[in-house]
């Protein structure tokens, strides 16, 4: 029995790459380092089943592929080839030849590294020898499932973040250092990365990619973002990774008509086209498709310890109308319009990315109402472990963007969302794509004079920090930034050296404390018993309060925003246990930019009834403001 291919495939491997379960791929795949007998060489390896002929390309033989003719492996649809005397930083591209004759350079679906644009060549690669640093990290992941845990996410992009010149970047290295200890001092549990694979053009951000395992070059080498992930772990930080399997770019170098027929896109152009983005989809029912991106999730978490991946755009590959015209639209087998292929294939690699990393994290940026997606799949569920909160998000804003006179009116998008907060295990997200393309940033949101948008801004994420779910927020927002994401220059830092923006950070900074170290704000994030309303229905002053609940040691958190622009110098509000409640924040304070300049430390009860509770306090609830206050058990007074 064959076991090898000439080039030392194996034969099981490509079986199992056939069949869509080869989770390792790229280690068989693509192009490799390697010995043979005593030649030193690399060994290059591609899926192109349809294709006449294919061959290697590449700065050591002037682009002329027909002396480097690969071989196919069998009836595989894999080509191999070993070409001795070359190695790391060979220039390469796959040279295929159609079965009409025609002639296509393309890059290596699983190069490990990237020419930078606008260059398109692969480069080869040993990623092999670097010593991770960040055992503590990950037995502390393995000893503290995600659930329970606070959750405070910096979104990043890292070509804007911070800019030495027009399209002068920032390095991982570089960022290792600036972006890591930024995020540490501000207290941040994790950084979400916008996606690290290559991709041609910068404005797409990373999510039109043509090189899905080669981290972009822009920002440096792959062992440089080793580098950067090894100190965020170091540090205490998580990394997520925005990863997008819906679909691919078209440039003609990549995966679009990668041996001349469709392949990683489907033959039905209906289903393989995505004319809001200009882009096509992946066949989700293709097995090869299927190894390569499962490959690809669990290698950003083998290779790079990456901690987890958000899944761009769920809704788009379950949906086979989203976004689409009526010209473009089908149905699935039973006449119904849900993508059953794409939706067993998000269950598949869910299921696998568990198999080998139980305390991953699989978030869903999922727009849908869509049953179950935090479910697991025995269950019937997509079988992620968090979605983003996509509904709370857009009421929140739209609220938050009303005149205050206008909220009583609108009182239930405020309250609305802890109807279905147990549904699924949220993530309230505040991201890149509510400020771009003309939607302003959330400082400017805010209506009102300048000061009063400073105020909504402190109130609108007290309440964001308390409500149930986990957190993520948009670089930039820490500290008010006021003009919407450029993402061709940096942050607006300047504004730092205005008073008003000084105090969004430090505000920013208290309060990311202050939800570390009050495990009632995210102990109980995914369990009813961890949330109360003390007074829901007060539309009229557009005032809410609510209590928060850490269930296992029984503290708990006293909330009450008010959304108007009334000033209430004596507020009644109930409380469940008599005694004295410590002030934590009250989002007025003077010292972030407020117009409270005397502010009490904490407050005693009284046996006075209030919303069905036997005590109530007291308090000064200045207009636009959010509060909130801790109950200190008798042992504390």
């Amino acid at each position: 029995m064959v076991t090898e291919t000439p080039s030392g495939l194996s034969m099981r491997d490509l079986y199992l790459f056939n069949q869509g379960d080869l989770h390792h791929s790229y280690r068989t795949l693509g192009a490799h380092i390697r010995r043979e007998g005593k030649r030193k060489g690399v060994r290059f390896a591609v899926w192109a089943p349809n294709a006449a002929e294919v061959r290697v390309a590449g700065d050591f033989n002037g682009w002329q592929g027909s002396s480097h003719v690969m071989e196919a492996a069998g009836s595989t649809g894999v080509w191999e080839l070993f070409i001795p005397g070359i190695g790391e930083g060979t220039l390469y591209k796959y040279e295929m030849i159609t079965r009409d004759g025609h002639k296509l350079l393309k890059a290596d679906p699983y190069a490990f590294a990237s020419e930078l644009r606008p260059g398109r060549a692969s480069v080869v690669t040993d990623l092999s020898g670097y010593k991770w640093k960040d055992e503590a990290w990950e037995e502390a992941k393995r000893s503290n499932p995600p659930y329970r845990q606070p959750m405070l996410i910096y979104e990043v992009h890292l070509g804007s973040w911070k800019l030495k010149g027009k399209e002068l970047f920032y390095t991982y290295d570089e960022l290792s250092t600036d972006l890591v200890d930024y995020v540490h001092k501000l207290g941040y549990t994790h950084i979400e990365l916008l996606p690290l694979g290559e991709h041609p053009f910068d404005k797409s951000w990373g999510y039109q990619m043509t090189g899905y395992f080669s981290p972009t070059s822009r920002y440096g080498s792959p062992k440089g973002l080793m580098r950067f992930v090894d100190r965020c772990h170091k540090r205490g930080i998580g990394v997520i990774m925005d990863w997008v399997p819906g679909h691919f770019c078209k440039d003609d170098h990549g995966l679009r008509l990668f041996d001349g027929t469709p392949l990683y896109e489907g033959s039905d152009p209906k289903r393989a086209e995505k004319p809001l983005w200009g882009t096509n989809a992946f066949d989700f029912g293709r097995t090869e498709v299927q190894s390569f991106l499962i490959s690809n999730a669990l290698y950003w978490m083998d290779v790079y310890h990456i901690d987890g991946i958000r899944v761009d755009a769920v809704a788009s590959m379950t949906d086979l109308r989203f976004d689409k015209p009526p010209e473009l639209q089908t149905t699935n087998r039973y006449g119904g319009h849900e993508n059953l292929e794409a939706v067993a294939f998000l269950k598949k690699l869910n299921e696998t990315i568990f198999h080998y990393y139980p305390h991953a994290l699989m978030i869903a940026e999922d727009s849908s109402a869509w049953p179950g997606v935090t479910s697991p799949t025995y269950m019937g569920g997509l079988g992620f472990n968090f979605k983003w909160n996509m509904g709370w998000m857009n009421d929140m804003l739209r609220y938050m963007e009303m005149d205050p006179s206008e909220r009583p009116n609108y009182h239930n998008l405020i309250t609305f969302s802890i109807m279905y907060a147990y549904s699924e295990n949220f993530v309230l997200p505040l991201s890149h794509d509510e400020v771009v393309h003309g939607k302003r940033s959330l400082l400017n949101k805010m209506p009102g004079e300048y000061s009063e948008k400073f105020a909504q801004l402190r109130l609108f994420y007290a309440f964001w920090i308390s409500h149930p779910g986990k957190k993520l927020l948009f670089m930039g927002g820490e500290f008010g930034q006021f003009d919407e994401w450029k993402d061709t220059e940096p942050l607006d830092w300047m504004v730092l050296g205005y008073e008003s923006h000084s105090f969004m950070k430090e505000y920013t900074k208290k309060l990311n404390s202050l939800y570390l170290k009050q495990s009632s704000l995210w102990a109980d994030d995914f369990r009813p018993e961890g949330f109360q309303w003390i007074d829901v229905n007060n539309w009229q002053q557009s005032i809410i309060s609510f209590i928060r609940r850490d269930t296992d040691t029984g503290r708990f958190t006293v909330m009450i925003g008010n959304f108007s622009k009334t000033d209430y110098p004596e507020y009644r509000v109930g409380v469940p246990e008599k005694g004295k409640y410590k002030l934590l924040l009250n989002s007025d304070d003077a010292k972030y930019g407020g117009g409270s300049s005397t502010i009490p430390t904490g407050y005693s009860s009284k046996p006075v009834p209030m919303h069905g509770f036997d005590h109530s306090i007291t308090l000064h609830l200045p207009p636009l403001s959010f509060l909130i206050l801790a109950f200190e058990p008798r042992g504390k007074q």
